[in-house]
């Protein structure tokens, strides 16, 4: 299989093909695991084909607290069992990302807080606390392994401003180049909206699409969408594929089910919606079972949510048309022709540098004669850009003071015009 390649932290290259590369799918013995059948009457016969776990080579896995703590403690006999899945899948050369829950609930564990719910200032406490024991308990379940993890914490708003969004994402591909697994949580010491609202679920989509993954699997304490809600509707429909989220889906969402989970299908179906906008695939599994990420390899009733792009592509459709330009670099005629053979462009094509953009801002690329070659992400300020234009990457540490990236604008970032 292709192992992905990175540059300074930039989205990694998928090699050609739209869709995520098929992968000879390992034996998988889960003793008593049966293929539940997935025939939902009076629904939709899905018109595509139905993914697999191993169809994926980066893949998101939101943890959620219900299913991480039980009796006030960690499920360690779980934990360690989702630690198994996870190295195999590691093992198997895909990148694995964590995004767990879990914080407020140990840190109540460990400070002995009575049940019910907490005020602001006592969730953001308790987090304190809890952050330390959960970040152990996840370096010591994948330790045993051989893998090391890796701790990144960020709100909603680090998905959402451009240098906190940059900063994080370059942080999570160092770890993945180095075959860690990033453990990412909410910073929930310092988050507001995020403890009131529950957006672990949309969280998870958000870091799913900053990290250029193709699979975000939620495990939760249901196995998937019903077209009610099981607990009040014992004839309740289990749906096994959504092609597309319309408003009808999002009216089958329910509420939150326990005490210790914030989220709910409805959170679920949003970040479904996040995801498959950006390209990435999402399945609802059940994570009240041994082994929850083998499971779903070998068909365990779930809910796939299915987009038809993959990251690169939506992610370039992205820049070409939802991004207000900040600016205008002119490269010279070598520098077009490396553009539309699908190069990166360097520092050494741009003869001209106009507008007052930031790192990370869109900005219109044109050629000598003024023609729109396409949009992409710059890597440099205005400034840095203009002192570096023509000149070669090996020269950026000497003018700017610090290695930057070699590319002005990375491919991945990158929507070349036709013509």
């Amino acid at each position: 299989m292709k192992r992905p390649t990175t540059t300074g932290g930039d989205v990694i290259e998928r090699g050609p093909g739209s869709e995520p590369a098929s992968v000879k799918t390992p034996n998988l013995k889960t003793p008593n695991l049966k293929t539940p059948n997935l025939k939902t009457p009076n629904l939709k016969t899905p018109s595509r084909k139905m993914p697999s776990l191993t169809d994926f080579r980066r893949i998101v896995v939101k943890v959620g607290s219900s299913l991480i703590i039980g009796a006030l403690r960690v499920n360690e006999d779980w934990l360690a069992a989702l630690a198994d899945d996870i190295a195999w899948l590691h093992g198997d050369k895909r990148d694995v990302l964590i995004v767990s829950s879990g914080a407020i609930a140990l840190g109540r564990a460990v400070l002995k807080l009575p049940k019910g719910p907490l005020k602001l200032e006592d969730s953001q406490a308790a987090a304190a606390v809890g952050q330390i024991a959960l970040a152990r308990t996840w370096s010591e379940a994948l330790s045993r392994h051989g893998i090391t993890a890796g701790q990144v914490l960020v709100t909603l708003q680090d998905t959402e401003e451009r240098r906190r969004y940059l900063n994080a994402r370059s942080t999570i591909e160092r770890l993945l180049e180095w075959r860690a697994v990033p453990v990412i949580n909410e910073n929930d010491t310092v988050a507001t909206n995020e403890i009131r609202y529950g957006d672990n679920d949309r969280l998870a989509a958000r870091v799913a699409t900053m990290a250029g993954a193709d699979l975000l699997v939620l495990l939760s304490d249901i196995d998937g969408l019903y077209d009610a809600p099981p607990g009040a509707k014992a004839d309740a429909k289990h749906i096994p594929v959504v092609e597309r989220i319309t408003g009808e889906i999002e009216g089958m969402a329910g509420a939150a089910g326990s005490e210790l989970s914030r989220g709910g299908m409805q959170t679920k179906i949003e970040a479904g919606k996040i995801a498959t906008q950006a390209g990435t695939h999402m399945v609802i599994a059940s994570g009240r079972i041994s082994h929850p990420l083998k499971a779903i390899a070998e068909g365990a009733r779930s809910t796939w949510f299915l987009t038809g792009a993959n990251p690169v592509a939506a992610r370039k459709k992205w820049i070409a048309g939802s991004l207000e330009p900040k600016g205008t670099l002119t490269i010279d005629a070598g520098a077009v022709a490396a553009l539309k053979s699908g190069r990166s462009l360097l520092p050494a094509g741009v003869i001209r540098v106009d507008g007052n953009f930031a790192r990370g801002d869109a900005v219109i690329i044109r050629g000598p004669d003024g023609a729109e070659v396409g949009r992409g992400l710059v890597a440099y300020d205005a400034a840095d850009a203009e002192k570096i234009k023509g000149r070669s990457s090996a020269d950026i540490l000497s003018i700017l003071g610090f290695a930057g990236r070699t590319e002005m604008v990375h491919r991945d970032h990158l929507a070349v015009g036709r013509g």
